[in-house]
């Protein structure tokens, strides 16, 4: 059974998004995901100061089986990255709530949050 934090709010593909308070969101990948993807291997992180457009392609992550696009959940600037990924991509797997967050994004419109599903609904998603 894969972990869905209730303080979060979740996208239909797989990326969970933390809201800072402040008009920044942390987003990574969910535990179904880095599940379903088996042992990563690579991700590539979007560039800092670029724009990021809701459900567009940000980001890829490699795992043994395959790479998978990682969707914005949200619209924004990329304010930053999570470098400690370059050197050690297995965080997705090991901690995919903690260390592993992939951006955090300014956002353009707050109303987007409100598009997310919260840990119930998540939960009902992937089961």
């Amino acid at each position: 059974m894969s972990t869905v934090l209730e303080n979060l709010k979740y996208a239909a593909s797989h990326e969970w998004v933390l809201d800072n308070g402040d008009g920044t969101v942390t987003v990574g990948i969910t535990d179904h995901a880095q599940d379903l993807l088996g042992d990563v291997v690579y991700v590539e992180l979007p560039e800092v100061g670029s724009e990021v457009t809701a459900t567009e392609q940000f980001s890829l992550v490699e795992s043994v089986k395959a790479a998978s696009d990682i969707y914005a959940p949200i619209s924004g600037e990329v304010i930053e990255v999570n470098n400690a990924l370059e050197d050690a991509p297995e965080l997705i797997n090991e901690a995919p709530f903690e260390g592993a967050w992939i951006a955090k994004i300014k956002l353009s419109n707050s109303a987007d949050l409100d598009k997310l599903l919260d840990a119930a609904g998540y939960s009902a998603s992937i089961e």
